[in-house]
């Protein structure tokens, strides 16, 4: 059967593409909220009980804090080749994150008058770090590196136990290198909890940060406000703009990497090259799509959210870009550097044949915590600043204060706040 290509004119075949909010099943938001409850009214007993339910059967008070061995230790219990590239992961992420670190900014008037902005590190913060059907070191290190570079004194991972009660030996080393403080077995939303609740032994931290899965998704969402998160990640997502150049290899591969790790990932490919479109489609519709592993994943997104789109000009594809605001937005074209100007909805961008967007998720630098279901809009990647809160600061000369007194009176009592308006008017007559 051949795959159909649409036109980016296709209103109603690209629905799906277009969809964007976070808006989980109502049995969903119903468990999270009884679960958040439970854990908020028992603590480590809630904890332990559905962490027993879900996880690891044997869970018990004392299991929850693993104890982080030493870095040779934990290096022992992977190959080599593992721990060399996370190392690599942890330097790249570590040097593209401290580029962006926040430096207080100071100004002085002419007239003596000082104004700030104060840059300050968040106390504590709780990466999650996702369990399931693929080990996530990766992870450790996207949520973990840029909150140390902000200087962050106290940083917490939870993750899900295996059956047998341990945490993957990967994920122990990603901690270790990375400097976490703090390691629970503990997943789901019930972790979510414990960590914006706090309990007897997972002190509450300001904010969470990491992906998860909708049950976790939707456990920060209903805490935020108690502590902030980084934002509500949904299924992963790419758009590959590909011209006439473009390998058909590469476009597939690109739509197949991002379908392997969601059943509900969203994948689609836009190209003013309908011939391209049409190559790219029998590698899907054929073996290359299954060779890699992950099968049955793999086969749902490409038969349930797979979008190939004929553009008519750059223009539409621009069009398709900026709707979709992809997680991930692949430029497979020659005038890659042309279109970078006119974009400004995507969550992380690569550029040429020679970026996939797999070393984005590990070996570039960049963060791969990135937007979803269309957050780019208005939402960007995990970056330092999210480890980091600013505070403003001004101090008036006496001669700003003498010459801005009745301004500031008078607007106070414009607007009907009198006791506002005479603390500005009191300046003048201590004066006098």
């Amino acid at each position: 059967m051949s795959r159909a290509i649409v036109e980016a004119s296709d209103e109603a075949a690209l629905a799906g593409l277009y969809a964007t909010g976070w808006d989980p099943p109502g049995d969903v938001v119903a468990s999270v909220r009884d679960i958040l409850h439970d854990v908020r009214s028992r603590g480590d007993a809630a904890l332990v009980e559905w962490t027993r339910r879900f996880d690891f059967p044997g869970a018990a008070v004392e299991c929850l804090r693993v104890e982080l061995p030493s870095l040779e230790r934990a290096a022992a219990a992977l190959p080599h080749e593992i721990t060399a590239g996370l190392r690599l992961a942890r330097d790249r992420v570590a040097a593209f994150h401290e580029r962006q670190r926040g430096r207080d900014l100071e100004h002085r008037d002419a007239d003596g008058t000082r104004s700030a902005l104060l840059v300050r590190p968040l106390r504590a913060v709780g990466a999650y770090v996702p369990g399931g059907t693929a080990r996530l070191p990766s992870s450790v290190v996207m949520g973990v590196v840029p909150a140390k570079i902000a200087g962050v004194p106290r940083v917490v991972v939870t993750t899900p136990p295996r059956r047998d009660g341990t945490i993957d030996p990967a994920i122990v080393f990603a901690c270790v290198l990375c400097g976490v403080d703090e390691l629970y077995a503990a997943g789901g939303a019930q972790a979510i909890g414990a960590l914006a609740f706090g309990t007897a032994t997972v002190a509450k931290v300001d904010k969470i940060v990491g992906p998860g899965n909708a049950y976790v998704t939707e456990a920060k969402r209903q805490v935020f406000g108690l502590c902030g998160i980084d934002g509500l990640a949904g299924p992963s997502e790419v758009l590959v703009v590909a011209d006439t150049n473009a390998r058909p290899e590469f476009v597939a591969g690109e739509l197949i990497a991002q379908a392997e790790h969601d059943p509900l990932a969203r994948v689609a490919a836009v190209s003013q090259d309908r011939a391209l479109l049409e190559r790219v489609a029998a590698l899907l519709d054929g073996p290359f799509a299954t060779a890699c592993g992950r099968g049955e994943i793999v086969e749902r997104v490409l038969a349930e959210r797979t979008f190939l789109v004929h553009a008519r000009d750059r223009a539409a594809v621009l069009e398709v870009i900026d709707r979709f605001a992809p997680e991930h937005l692949s430029l497979q074209t020659a005038d890659a550097a042309a279109l970078i100007p006119h974009i400004s909805r995507a969550g992380a961008i690569f550029v040429g044949d020679d970026t996939p967007v797999a070393a984005g998720d590990y070996i570039a630098g960049s963060n791969h915590v990135l937007p979803t279901s269309g957050a780019a809009r208005f939402s960007s990647g995990l970056r330092t600043a999210d480890f980091e809160r600013t505070m403003s600061l001004v101090e008036n000369s006496r001669a700003r204060m003498s010459g801005d007194a009745r301004t500031l009176a008078a607007l106070a009592e414009f607007e009907g706040l009198p006791a506002h308006a005479r603390t500005a008017l009191l300046r003048l007559e201590d004066e006098r």
